[in-house]
């Protein structure tokens, strides 16, 4: 596992500009061109530390599964933003050939091994990864990201459970929003999630629960990193609360092709009418705050942080032009079912 040196803190702030940027991408597409994203799509700005942070603890051969607010995953992992972006935007080239669209992302190449739209859904599925790494013997360790929202599912409850009783090596951690949709998480009614915090849960399977705040790469480095040695140690999982705010909505507005959009307003401001509380969390924003902490303990040159902002920008265009250019398949695949198996 590497060690976070100077080199590591700058590659952990250009995934997370990289995450950020891609996403406002995604975010203007339904403004600037209109009808190209078809169905939903959900941002993660405002998760990006807790992403990278996560990610920074992989070693070879690693997997983790992820939410359907999933795109920050595979960029961070490197995969080509070009085909993650042709694949939102359903075309040919996309990495699952324009079929899976923004909530099902895959890139098994990376350990990235898949997403769902239904809540909890990657939960069994990476503690059946979690069993398989511990039936190789190889050191391999999980991550399986989820959000609040998903402690709510049985999916949850019952692959903790299992996990802990076979001492699997899965770190599970759960990315806590803020939301629930457009409820909030500690709103005690029949859409909330019972605890605070969260990781108090991991009590009832016998495992570690920590929290810890998500807005903080290193913090999240820190926590995931000493999971995932206690997993790879076969002392098996643990329960990680992330805590971080969604700075956008909860996804789009779905519309006829052609009709002008744009990503809605936070919950917060249209819900809740509490501005007031979005701004404060704009105030937090990971990314910025990050770059300044670099920046102010000298790991970072601002003068290094702007040229890195501009390589980003410059890729992220690239992915855009790319997907645009970039033909829809065939219809004809689909009824040869070319992608069906059994």
């Amino acid at each position: 596992m590497q060690e976070l040196d100077n080199d590591r803190l700058v590659w952990m702030f250009t995934q997370m500009l990289r995450i950020r940027e891609f996403e406002e991408r995604v975010k203007r597409t339904f403004e600037e061109h209109p009808g190209v994203i078809r169905g939903h799509t959900h941002l993660a700005d405002g998760a990006e530390a807790s992403i990278v942070g996560s990610l920074a603890t992989l070693q070879a051969g690693d997997q983790l599964m992820a939410t359907y607010r999933c795109h920050g995953y595979p960029v961070a992992l490197g995969t080509d933003t070009k085909a993650i972006m042709a694949e939102i935007y359903g075309r040919k080239g996309g990495l699952c050939g324009g079929y899976g669209g923004s909530m099902h992302l895959v890139d098994p190449s990376r350990g990235f091994m898949g997403t769902s739209g239904i809540v909890g859904q990657g939960i069994p599925q990476a503690t059946g990864l979690g069993w398989a790494a511990q039936l190789r013997k190889q050191g391999q360790v999980v991550l399986a990201f989820f959000g609040d929202g998903a402690s709510k599912q049985g999916a949850f409850h019952e692959s903790l459970n299992l996990a802990s009783l076979w001492k699997l090596p899965v770190v599970y951690v759960m990315e806590n929003n803020n939301y629930n949709v457009s409820t909030r998480s500690e709103q005690e009614d029949a859409n909330a999630a019972a605890g605070e915090p969260l990781s108090v849960k991991a009590a009832a399977y016998s495992m570690p629960g920590v929290t810890v705040d998500g807005g903080d790469p290193i913090a999240v480095y820190e926590v995931v990193r000493a999971a995932a040695e206690r997993a790879r140690a076969g002392e098996g999982p643990t329960l990680v609360e992330s805590k971080v705010y969604r700075l956008s909505a909860h996804g789009n507005i779905i519309a006829p092709p052609g009709v002008p959009l744009h990503y809605p307003e936070h919950e917060a401001i249209t819900t809740f009418g509490n501005r007031e509380e979005y701004e404060a969390a704009l105030r937090g924003d990971p990314v910025p705050r990050f770059r300044a902490r670099l920046v102010e303990q000298g790991v970072l040159g601002a003068e290094r942080a702007d040229r890195i902002a501009e390589e980003v920008r410059a890729e992220m265009d690239a992915a855009v032009r790319y997907a645009l250019d970039d033909p829809f398949p065939e219809a004809q695949a689909a009824a040869r079912y070319d992608y069906v198996y059994a």
